[in-house]
């Protein structure tokens, strides 16, 4: 079946010596894993930049059923961002964010709703001059939101503990040990009441964020089956000063 639809590209990984699979989260399909031969000129549809971690395409794709790998049959540039792939700090960033999101969705089915918060905050970060520092946080947690685990918020209190498995503050420590303390809860609570907007108005240190991105990853893992240690995380950590 013939489907056209936007796709923003997450992975791309070499298959055999002239082909590669390349992992794309759509509109119309959620995820989707297409195998294709490796652009070999910059004269063809299928341009190697096009499939840079977090590209924003129009993808024309064979989807058939019980299949795996699909096959991609047309592609154009949808979003051409004019800062990400220029700036060295926004770059690290969706590098990032594409291996979160790659093993953040892998179930995903048709999510028309994450699909346009991915898109959006895309758009809003390659729009952004400066101030972005807190972006990857604001965006793990409200992602939550569009794949079932958004924390419940409005019971927070000064000196509350976050119970991770049931994704709630409470005053006191749970019977099991997957908890955070009054600080890192503090931390989380924060967190969720910022967007990108307002992301700025809110001081936090270079330890301060990295141990966050700890955190939140922490609520993923056991929340997301089989979610892995990120091999980019180490180069995010020492982004910010």
């Amino acid at each position: 079946m013939l489907t056209k639809t936007k796709a923003i590209v997450l992975r791309k990984l070499k298959y055999g010596e002239r082909k590669m699979i390349v992992d794309m989260l759509t509109e119309s399909h959620g995820r989707v894993s297409v195998v294709m031969a490796i652009p070999s000129t910059q004269r063809g549809k299928l341009k190697k930049q096009y499939f840079q971690p977090m590209t924003v395409l129009d993808v024309e794709l064979d989807l058939r059923p019980r299949q795996e790998l699909h096959h991609l049959r047309d592609v154009r540039l949808d979003v051409p961002f004019s800062s990400i792939p220029f700036d060295a700090a926004k770059l690290s960033i969706t590098l990032f964010l594409a291996e979160f999101l790659y093993y953040a969705t892998r179930g995903e089915q048709l999510n028309p709703q994450l699909f346009a918060y991915v898109e959006a905050s895309l758009r809003w970060l390659d729009g952004c001059s400066a101030l972005f520092a807190n972006f990857h946080l604001v965006f793990m947690m409200r992602l939550t939101r569009f794949i079932g685990f958004f924390p419940f918020l409005d019971d927070y209190h000064d000196g509350d503990v976050f119970d991770l498995r049931a994704g709630t503050f409470v005053s006191s420590a749970p019977l099991h040990t997957d908890f955070l303390s009054v600080a890192d809860a503090a931390r989380i609570n924060t967190i969720m009441r910022m967007n990108y907007e307002s992301m700025h108005l809110f001081h936090m240190s270079h330890n301060d964020r990295n141990r966050i991105v700890d955190v939140v990853i922490h609520y993923y893992r056991l929340h997301v089956p089989n979610f892995p240690e990120l091999r980019s995380l180490d180069v995010m950590k020492e982004l910010w000063v």
